[in-house]
């Protein structure tokens, strides 16, 4: 399906991430996940069964978004960085519903594809501290925000934890063989304040509220987990 630009916007037609595709790749994550390593799935439930839905995911290694698309009970379509998309990745990536982003530029292309997915009832995945790191939530950008209040959809945060404790002997840029990783899903909240406002300053206010409620599901999955 294809999506004619809005009035104003350069002239171009934009494709809508495949929910098929979408679900394809949950099965390949399935397969992959669960025979390569013990994934440790907590509260997956708590995901609205449906209707639009943001995954806040934190990022510590290259497997935690292939591991939620593995472990969620719908599939997803994760914003990914463009240099992820080289060589026979790119298609492969884009046929199983997932979305380019330029993470240097305001990307209309993938920021019109991420509020489609949410408009369709979709679930829509992000890393919302913008890049791998410590995987802590300290630092958010405040995408996030902005889809949650203009896509109108709540929040699940996801916390996965174990992905970069040790490295395996084989891959050493992968986790051991059968290392189990465990995947946390929260409650869903809502980011915005309920007045519907999309301004600066009320983008900066949910952008807080978020923070809030990402660094306690990471503090209560740490403790429930044990890591």
């Amino acid at each position: 399906m294809r999506r004619h630009a809005r009035r104003g916007e350069a002239s171009r037609e934009v494709s809508l991430p495949s929910e098929r595709g979408a679900d394809v790749g949950r099965r390949i994550g399935v397969g992959l996940m669960f025979g390569l390593w013990r994934p440790r799935v907590l509260g997956a439930w708590k995901v609205p069964a449906t209707g639009p839905v943001i995954l806040a995911v934190n990022h510590s290694h290259n497997i935690d978004g292939p591991m939620v698309m593995g472990v969620a009970p719908r599939p997803v379509h994760f914003l990914i960085k463009k240099e992820a998309f080289v060589g026979p990745l790119d298609p492969f990536l884009t046929g199983i519903g997932q979305l380019k982003v330029d993470r240097h530029a305001a990307d209309r292309t993938a920021i019109t594809q991420a509020l489609d997915v949410l408009r369709n009832g979709g679930v829509l995945g992000i890393f919302p501290e913008g890049t791998r790191g410590e995987g802590d939530f300290a630092s958010l950008r405040a995408g996030l925000a902005y889809f949650a209040v203009r896509g109108d959809a709540p929040i699940v945060p996801v916390a996965v934890l174990g992905s970069s404790e040790r490295r395996g002997r084989l891959v050493k840029g992968l986790p051991p063989l059968r290392h189990r990783v465990d995947v946390v899903f929260g409650e869903p909240f809502q980011a915005g304040d309920g007045s519907g406002r999309r301004t600066r300053r009320a983008l900066d206010e949910a952008t807080e509220r978020i923070q809030k409620e990402l660094t306690e599901h990471l503090e209560n999955a740490r403790r429930l987990t044990g890591r």
